[in-house]
C-alpha cells in the first residue's frame, strides 16, 4: 500500500547519496539494494500516475528499480529546485526523453537517470544536456556483439589491440560512454553511434575527455568515465561556449 506510511526521509532512510560532481553538475548513487522499508518511503513519494505505472510492472526487481530511482530523482529534484513534491510532475520529449514540470511549468533542470543491478545513478544539472549511464560489470558472452554495434572503425580497430584478458573492461566502457552520448542527445534509435568516436584520450585509458559530434559541430560535449570495479559508468555533459570543468 503505497500510503500506508508518511514520509520521514531521514538521513538514514535515504537510500541515495551524493556521489560525484563535475562542474555544475552532480551525480547521485542510488543503492537498489532490496530493502522493504526503502519501498514503502518510495512509494508514498511517487504521485498516482506514477504508482499506476509502478502496480503495472509485473516483475519485482524493475518495481523496485523505478519506485526507488524515481523517487530518489523527485527528492533530488525539488531540492535542487526548491519546490514540494506534490508539484513536480515530468513530462516526455519525441524521443522519450523526460524532463520537470513545477506545477506544471517546465523547469530550469536537467537530469538524468541509469540503473543497472544494484546500482542506478542520477545525473542533475542547472542547464544544457546531460546523459549518464551504469552497466552492472558481468561475464556476457555476448557482449563483443553487442557492443560492436555501436562502436566506429577507429573503436573497433582500438579494441583489437587490447588483450583478449582485458577487452571484457574496455567493452563495458565503450559501451556506457556511448550509451550516456546517447541519452545527454535524446535522439533515441534515431542516433547512428557508429557515426562518432570516444575522445582518444580515454580510449587511452585517461578518465575524461571533449568531444563534437558531426551533427552538431558547434557544440562541445565533457565526457567522463566514472566506472569502478563493479560497475561501468559514464558521464556526458553539454558545455557551454567557452566553459570548461572541474572535476
Amino acid at each position: 500500500d503505497c500510503n500506508a506510511m508518511a514520509s520521514t526521509d531521514t538521513e538514514n532512510e535515504r537510500w541515495w547519496r551524493a556521489w560525484h560532481r563535475t562542474g555544475s553538475t552532480s551525480v547521485f548513487h542510488v543503492d537498489l539494494t532490496p530493502c522493504a522499508l526503502w519501498e514503502q518511503h518510495a512509494c508514498q513519494r511517487l504521485n498516482s500516475e506514477e504508482q499506476l505505472r509502478r502496480a503495472q510492472i509485473h516483475s519485482v526487481r524493475r518495481r523496485r528499480e523505478f519506485s526507488l530511482c524515481r523517487a530518489a530523482l523527485r527528492a533530488i529534484v525539488c531540492q535542487f529546485l526548491g519546490c514540494p513534491n506534490r508539484e513536480l510532475s515530468f513530462g516526455e520529449s519525441r524521443y522519450g526523453k523526460p524532463f520537470a514540470l513545477v506545477a506544471g511549468t517546465k523547469a530550469p533542470v536537467s537530469f538524468n537517470v541509469s540503473h543497472s543491478g544494484l546500482h542506478g545513478l542520477i545525473a542533475v544539472a542547472p542547464s544544457g544536456r546531460v546523459g549518464v549511464d551504469v552497466e552492472e560489470r558481468l561475464a556476457r558472452p555476448d557482449l563483443e556483439g553487442t557492443v560492436r554495434t555501436v562502436m566506429s572503425p577507429s573503436e573497433v580497430e582500438m579494441l583489437s589491440a587490447f588483450p583478449r584478458a582485458t577487452r571484457h573492461h574496455q567493452l563495458y566502457r565503450i559501451w556506457t560512454l556511448k550509451e550516456a552520448l546517447a541519452k545527454a542527445l535524446g535522439l533515441g534509435f534515431s542516433l547512428d553511434l557508429t557515426e562518432f568516436s570516444i575522445p582518444s584520450a580515454i580510449l587511452d585509458g585517461g578518465r575524461i575527455g571533449e568531444i563534437r559530434l558531426p551533427h552538431e559541430p558547434a557544440v562541445r560535449w565533457h565526457v567522463g568515465d566514472l566506472g569502478n570495479a563493479r560497475y561501468a559508468a559514464a558521464l556526458v555533459v553539454e558545455l557551454s561556449r567557452n566553459a570548461s570543468v572541474s572535476t
